[in-house]
């Protein structure tokens, strides 16, 4: 049976209609997982750096690091869409974004790129990349490659001004090409003025409940973020301590000499 896969444009039909469900996956099991509980849209994103390879933040996370992991989600994924970041300095000309870009739609097999910010380098970028056929994604609001910049993780767009930058910012995007856009720590009133007055489909994540979707970390929603977990994340599962106490079973059995007893719990026959 042909499976149909999510589409930008099958994603845009969607707004005012129905909800866009999103979600990271950084490797094959998660994307696997994430593809068959039916999220619309797998972002393999470079958060990858500080939920999966332990880094600081984003800013370390390479090009080769993010053709490897959207290499292994592609291949877990056939329904959802599943868009790649670019890497932090990616778009310092259109040349260099098309080359990345380019690794990641002919190598890691994504289906569309995301790119943060709407300065000028970032829409010559864009306009680049949609000249070329590659469906990009937008970011806006706190992007976290920008975090210096911002000085920390701060919620964006508070003042009547910097509300107005964004949404500015906002159509920038839409006008350039970009066929969704994300929103990341914004007020909720700034959420629902970007979404009313754009044509394409608005994907929140510390937003509130305005936008036209939702993204959350893998990690987060499943309990196994080590880290720090930002207010906004939603937590399905304490899966860190039910990983734990496997984990402290599989130990407890080895050493009590009882791994290999069929009547024992957790034991599976083969056969």
């Amino acid at each position: 049976m042909l499976i149909k896969r999510h589409t930008v444009q099958s994603l845009q039909d969607r707004k005012g209609r129905e909800p866009l469900v999103a979600l990271t996956a950084y490797d094959h099991p998660s994307a696997v997982v994430a593809d068959q509980s039916g999220v619309d849209l797998i972002l393999v994103g470079d958060s990858v750096g500080p939920v999966v390879l332990g880094h600081v933040n984003t800013l370390p996370v390479t090009e080769d690091d993010m053709v490897h992991h959207a290499r292994a989600v592609a291949r877990g994924a056939h329904r959802a869409l599943v868009v790649a970041d670019l890497p932090f300095m990616a778009d310092r000309s259109r040349d260099r974004a098309l080359e990345v870009a380019g690794r990641l739609m002919k190598e890691a097999l994504v289906q569309a790129v995301k790119l943060e910010g709407a300065n000028p380098p970032q829409i010559a970028a864009i306009e680049a990349l949609v000249h070329h056929g590659i469906p990009v994604v937008g970011h806006l609001g706190f992007t976290p490659q920008h975090l210096h910049q911002f000085g920390g993780f701060k919620v964006q767009g508070k003042t009547p001004e910097a509300a107005d930058r964004i949404l500015e910012q906002a159509r920038r995007l839409e006008q350039t090409g970009v066929g969704l856009l994300v929103l990341e720590l914004v007020p909720e009133d700034l959420a629902a003025r970007v979404t009313s007055e754009l044509a394409i489909p608005t994907i929140g994540i510390g937003a509130g409940p305005h936008c036209d979707g939702q993204i959350q970390v893998f990690h987060d929603l499943l309990g196994l973020h080590v880290g720090h977990v930002p207010r906004h994340a939603r937590r399905y599962l304490d899966g860190g301590n039910l990983f734990s106490q496997a984990i402290a079973r599989y130990a407890r059995d080895v050493r009590n000499g009882t791994f290999f007893d069929t009547e024992a719990p957790g034991y599976v026959r083969q056969d």
